[in-house]
């Protein structure tokens, strides 16, 4: 059976990681899990934080759920989007998405 195996030995007590080691190890993986997703996504909601506060009356918005319009009234937490000539709608300000270049909506 050695063939296909070999045989475990015991580590002698000398031998084993330093604490040092196990402290720098367990640091850089920390380090590596704060850049690929906690970083990013900080950021991410940095920008929408501050698109919902810069919507004013006029802008032409798109929402999360791919609905467009463009805003006639802004108060509080709210919007009073028009979708349509005489429909307005209204909606919390952290569902907008993006903002849109003016003239967006005549295009379509």
């Amino acid at each position: 059976m050695n063939l296909l195996f070999s045989t475990a030995h015991a580590q002698s007590a000398g031998q084993q990681p330093s604490f040092v080691f196990n402290v720098l190890l367990f640091g850089g993986m920390a380090l590596l899990f704060w850049l690929l997703l906690f970083r990013p996504q900080s950021k991410r909601a940095k920008e929408h934080r501050e698109l919902v506060a810069s919507i004013a009356k006029g802008d032409e918005i798109m929402t999360s759920g791919g609905l467009l319009g463009k805003v006639t009234r802004v108060s509080g937490e709210y919007l009073m989007v028009q979708v349509a000539d005489g429909v307005e709608i209204k909606l919390q300000k952290s569902s907008v998405a993006a903002t849109l270049p003016k003239g967006t909506l005549g295009q379509i």
